[in-house]
């Protein structure tokens, strides 16, 4: 008894939905990993510890960088250029040969004898190793104030040249100092003077000149910018590595050139890239969860998982040589926004392509070209309509221009700086052009498969199941004509109020007119279709209850028969929730009056549901009952629609059907008066046609002729009238 419980528990927790769930996590992160990492295989093959364990000959001609000598002659480039110096403040310097001015002036002045004197200018001046020495100092402590100030005023324009000339650290060493003084000094100067200009300039100057660190830094990256790649060719059927030699760096740039994948395999490498996709995983499921989270059953997740397995199978089974432009991700792009949704598509299409640039060591090109293109269709898919099969194809191509465009500038960029081959520039471009435009035509062809196959129903399927030649249609206007042109009405209403909120118009139309194929089981219960068949209403002569029972049963009966035909599961929900869980009030009413309000509850008489939970089905719910009721009344006025609608979704709203779906105040209050505005049309006045149209204007030509005669015969009566009077009067003048 305990082991059987035991492994119930263990069966329980294994089938659990949260385990279930992991494991297919699980499952699908090591599949991507192996496969994204199956490369590694073929360099592991050839190399051991960096060592090549036999000889590789190249297919092709390779053109490769030498990576480690160009950095080393952008080194040297960078090594040759000198700093970059800038003037310095010297208004100091300046200041400094005055300051030295008045102090041997005011030493002159002291009241010393001339030893003290001589004492504070070897304080002042630093004359050691001169050997005009004594020289300098006699000049000045006893040469005359004018011969002393012209002096002074010579080395101060002396002192102007040489701070233009500019004083770098390089220069201040003393025998530098000197021969740039000499350099500058003015030319009229004394021999006396020769000795001492020098020697005062020598006391005050100082470098005026500094390393501007940020315009050398760009001179040395400009320099660096400059040298060109340092390029080695292999030509074909040259080795690129021989037997035993060691793998550099340019003889692995040569092999990835070649087609081979140069990641060592171990442990650690496949734990990372498993981790990264781990993670990218998680990602993707978060943005599912917290903004797309009617795409976290199941059958999206598939279709995304099998999208992301199969590009990257073919990206590993992608033949040495070929380029990456040819893997088919603007059919991932395409088929994702499609059957998942354009946001997801780029979400999805971008995570794939970070696994595939690392796993794969694509350039970066191929990153910034697929992710453009990425939101580009992200785009363009939203924007299409799908009754026009061809605007598929459009975006394909428009995705093939763009492509063309985006590689074309970014290989522009890069011939500023490297030599690029203008044929693989022609080549990656037809590529990419084909790409887009056969990638269309690949979504467009299999979307008939993987809808069947996946059980996700895309807008052309929609607009097949819209066709009104369909079989359960065609079965509709047949055998319940009635219900079929109430669903022709309904559907108008719901595309044109889910348009108006923003909800899916094509999904509110076709589930418009499936809603009530239950009715096609018993079609001759429905009033809509007892006055086309001339047949008095069976319900008359049925009990309350089982009228209801058999009015309530058509949405089961409708899921049925949509099962039967094959319809997508998303129609089951119009099916199910057109009436969510109402109250059949007809019957309802006629119970109570039969059996009395105590003996009749209203569970009895409601549908079994569920309520709609979302917009296109609670919209349904509202079309429906206010297409029946402004029917109902013949002739309504524009007033009485209106209170109609208002009434219908008031009640909907206390009785709580639309509490579960999605719909706002401000998308009823849209939904009301785009309802009011069609019904308004529908029931517009007509002119009474006549419908004989000859015998009517020979009635009426009849009775013009009528009248005519009439007037002639009218007018004959005053003749003769006034004839008979003249004769009297003319008798009566006679006898005068």
């Amino acid at each position: 008894m305990f082991k059987i419980e035991y492994f119930e528990r263990v069966k329980e927790f294994f089938t659990s939905s949260r385990v279930v769930k992991l494991s297919f996590l699980i499952s699908f992160t090591l599949l991507l990993t192996a496969i994204v990492s199956v490369q590694n295989f073929f360099f592991q093959g050839i190399i051991e510890n960096g060592i090549s364990k036999k000889d590789i000959i190249a297919q092709k001609t390779l053109v490769v960088e030498d990576v480690k000598r160009t950095e080393q002659q952008k080194r040297e480039m960078a090594q040759k250029v000198e700093p970059i110096l800038v003037p310095a403040e010297d208004t100091f310097i300046r200041s400094n040969l005055e300051t030295l001015q008045n102090s041997i002036l005011q030493i002159r002045k002291k009241d010393k004898t001339e030893k003290e004197k001589i004492e504070e200018l070897n304080i002042l001046f630093d004359l050691s190793g001169n050997p005009k020495k004594d020289f300098i100092l006699d000049f000045l402590l006893n040469v005359d104030d004018t011969s002393l100030k012209e002096a002074f005023d010579k080395a101060s324009l002396s002192l102007v040249n040489i701070l233009q000339a500019g004083i770098t650290e390089k220069d201040f060493e003393k025998s530098n100092i000197q021969k740039l003084i000499q350099e500058h000094m003015v030319s009229d100067v004394s021999k006396r003077q020769i000795a001492v200009i020098p020697a005062m300039l020598e006391q005050v100057i100082v470098p005026n000149l500094v390393v501007d660190d940020t315009a050398t830094e760009i001179a040395r990256l400009n320099a660096m910018d400059s040298v060109k790649p340092y390029k080695v060719t292999f030509q074909k059927g040259e080795k690129i590595v021989f037997e035993g030699e060691p793998v550099t760096r340019l003889k692995r740039d040569a092999l990835r050139e070649a087609g081979y994948n140069v990641y060592e395999l171990n442990w650690q490498g496949i734990l990372s890239v498993y981790i990264l996709i781990l993670f990218i995983t998680i990602v993707f499921l978060a943005y599912i969860k917290f903004f797309e989270r009617d795409y976290l059953e199941g059958r999206y997740l598939s279709f995304a998982a099998m999208l992301a397995i199969i590009t990257s199978g073919i990206a590993v089974l992608l033949p040495t040589g070929f380029t990456p432009y040819i893997l088919p991700v603007p059919l991932v792009i395409i088929a994702a926004a499609i059957f998942l949704s354009p946001r997801i598509a780029f979400i999805l299409t971008s995570m794939l392509l970070i696994i595939l640039s690392i796993g794969m060591q694509y350039d970066i090109q191929f990153l910034i070209i697929f992710t453009i293109l990425a939101l580009i269709g992200m785009i363009t898919v939203s924007k299409i309509r799908y009754t026009r099969r061809f605007d598929l194809i459009r975006v394909g191509f428009n995705l093939g221009v763009a492509g063309v465009l985006i590689m074309l500038s970014l290989y522009f960029i890069d011939k500023c700086l490297i030599d690029v081959s203008n044929y693989l520039i022609l080549k990656n471009c037809i590529c990419i052009f084909c790409n887009g435009i056969v990638s269309s035509i690949v979504a467009l062809g299999l979307s008939p498969l993987l809808e069947s196959t996946f059980h996700i129903i895309t807008p052309y399927g929609l607009a097949e199941l819209g066709d009104h030649n369909q079989p359960l249609l065609k079965r509709l206007q047949i055998e319940a004509p009635g219900t079929y042109h109430h669903s022709l009405m309904v559907s108008t209403l719901c595309e044109a109020a889910a348009e108006a909120i923003g909800a899916n118009p094509i999904l509110a139309r076709v589930g418009a007119f499936y809603h009530d194929i239950g009715k096609l089981k018993r079609p001759l219960f429905f009033v809509e279709n007892q006055s086309y068949f001339s047949i008095e209403n069976p319900h008359n002569s049925l009990n309350p209850r089982l009228s209801k029972m058999v009015i309530t049963a058509h949405p089961k009966d409708g899921v049925d028969l949509a099962k039967e035909y094959g319809l997508p599961s998303i129609i089951n929900d119009f099916i199910l929730q057109h009436h969510g869980e109402g109250i059949a009030k007809y019957f309802y009413n006629q119970a109570v009056q039969e059996e009395g309000a105590e003996n009749v509850k209203e569970e009895q008489f409601r549908y079994l549901g569920p309520k709609p939970n979302r917009k296109e089905t609670a919209i349904l719910m509202i079309a429906d009952a206010v297409e029946s009721a402004v029917r109902a009344m013949k002739g309504a006025t524009v007033d009485e629609i209106e209170n109609i609608i208002d009434k219908i979704i008031v009640e909907r709203l206390n009785d709580g059907q639309l509490a579960d779906s999605p719909l706002t105040l401000k998308d009823i209050k849209i939904i009301a008066s785009t309802f009011s505005r069609i019904l308004r049309g529908m029931q517009h006045d007509r002119i009474k046609y006549q419908e004989n149209i000859a015998d009517e204007f020979k009635n009426k030509i009849e009775m013009s002729n009528k009248v005519l005669d009439e007037d002639f015969e009218k007018k004959v009566n005053e003749l003769k009238e006034a004839k008979n009077k003249n004769e009297l009067k003319n008798e009566n003048n006679d006898k005068d």
